[in-house]
């Protein structure tokens, strides 16, 4: 990833004196990890009045565990009530609020300015974020919300880091931003091809992702022209797809690839300096949808480089680990979003994605036997022996090492782990903990 710089901006934070690591949680163990891997808060999604309508999202009862959890550790949890609501979607959106509140949650994640203001009048202990949906890109926009009485506002992905260093000389609000994570085709999400595709509503927490889909490109043209053949008449007929006089040409070859329309995913890892300098207060992660090993190696790296450069400044240097562990867990070629231009033609996916990496997550270590050196792993993808594996922790704890015997529960030898969640014993070469994972190379 070619990481573009500027000027470094400077700024100040307004209530953090060090940027806030927020990452996503989807579901109640994500949140766990999350914060053991060095997140200083989640957000995640109830069961309304979210955009992530897919994924596992928490009951009032699994808030309370997450809230609970997230203290011990100094931790916040936050939810998302970020949708755009209609008349019917506000029906129950106060009991809903002050089961948040019963809860423990510190701040709703909102763009609706009848769910800020139902907020704000019901539950005032609990904090009013402003969503991205709200696409708040300048310091008199920010101005406005910090006077409706919000303490931080989430800017929208399309600001610069210029842009960011005037939004702070102008406000002292908090700035939470966007540093790593999938980038929205449309703008800020503000997004109706999912509503027109399949009805799914994307701004409501329905959206289908139909800019990743794969697409070919075709003309109309009438029927009785000469030129066109009564071959392709055919084709579309039998696709369903045939208008009365008229018939769709295929401007494609057969061994050409379908496109997609899908942005490259941003990471600024490489630009922590920058970042932090010009006064972010809120380092923000996408991904509620993503998986346990994504959410947990990404947090770690932004977690090393935060603290190497809050400690030493003048002597930071980005560490080639955490770039290549933030590639281990990458879904999507890289690149750095608007943060420093404005992103063209090569920022996004044209060619069918490939998998950008050949890691997969094989398991987590529930138990160690720090005598034998014997380890207890709940499966979570096949590996065998003599396969090569890694082990990874919070931190930055890694090594590697060669899967010898492997057993399960009854002391089987096995001759590879297939089962999910099964329980499989192995010896490691180096200590390891609970909450550690394991991940092998395909």
């Amino acid at each position: 990833m070619e990481v573009k710089t500027q000027p470094m901006y400077k700024g100040k934070r307004s209530r953090l004196d060090k940027p806030e690591l927020l990452a996503p949680a989807g579901n109640l163990e994500k949140l766990k990890f999350a914060i053991h891997y060095g997140a200083d808060a989640v957000y995640i999604g109830g069961q309304k009045y979210g955009l992530r309508s897919n994924a596992d999202n928490f009951s009032f009862e699994e808030m309370r565990e997450g809230v609970e959890f997230a203290r011990k550790y100094g931790a916040k949890v936050f939810v998302a009530t970020n949708i755009y609501a209609h008349n019917e979607d506000l029906e129950g959106i106060e009991h809903y609020l002050h089961k948040l509140h019963e809860a423990g949650i510190a701040a709703i994640i909102t763009a609706d300015p009848a769910i800020i203001e139902i907020a704000q009048r019901i539950v005032p202990e609990i904090e009013v974020h402003l969503s991205t949906q709200q696409s708040t890109l300048n310091w008199q926009a920010v101005k406005f919300w910090k006077e409706e009485g919000l303490p931080r506002v989430v800017l929208g992905r399309e600001v610069s880091l210029k842009e960011i260093a005037e939004i702070k000389e102008h406000v002292d609000i908090e700035i939470e931003a966007f540093i790593h994570g999938a980038m929205c085709s449309s703008y800020s999400g503000r997004c109706v091809l999912s509503n027109h595709f399949t009805d799914r509503d994307s701004n409501r927490g329905g959206c289908c992702q139909s800019c990743r889909w794969s697409y070919d490109l075709f003309e109309d043209a009438p029927a009785n022209e000469s030129w066109v053949s009564e071959e392709n008449i055919e084709d579309q007929a039998s696709l369903g797809s045939m208008k009365p006089n008229v018939t769709q040409l295929p401007l494609f070859q057969p061994e050409d690839n379908a496109f997609t329309m899908g942005s490259k995913d941003l990471c600024m890892l490489e630009s922590i300096p920058e970042l932090i300098e010009v006064g972010i207060d809120s380092f923000k992660i996408e991904g509620r949808m993503k998986s346990l090993h994504y959410v947990a190696t990404v947090v770690s790296a932004y977690r090393q480089a935060i603290d190497s450069y809050m400690a030493d400044p003048e002597h930071y240097v980005l560490k080639p680990e955490w770039v290549e562990e933030i590639n281990k867990a990458a879904n999507r070629p890289l690149n750095t979003g608007f943060f420093y231009d404005t992103p063209d033609h090569e920022d996004h996916i044209y060619e069918p994605e490939e998998k950008a990496t050949p890691y997969d997550f094989a398991g987590l270590v529930l138990e160690y036997n720090a005598e034998n050196g014997m380890a207890v792993i709940q499966q979570r993808n096949h590996f065998k022996p003599g396969q090569e594996i890694e082990f990874f922790g919070p931190g930055g704890r890694f090594f590697k090492q060669l899967v010898d015997k492997i057993w399960d529960e009854d002391g089987n030898e096995l001759d590879a782990a297939r089962h999910p969640l099964q329980r499989i014993t192995l010896k490691v070469d180096q200590p390891i903990s609970y909450y550690d994972m394991m991940r092998i190379k395909r």
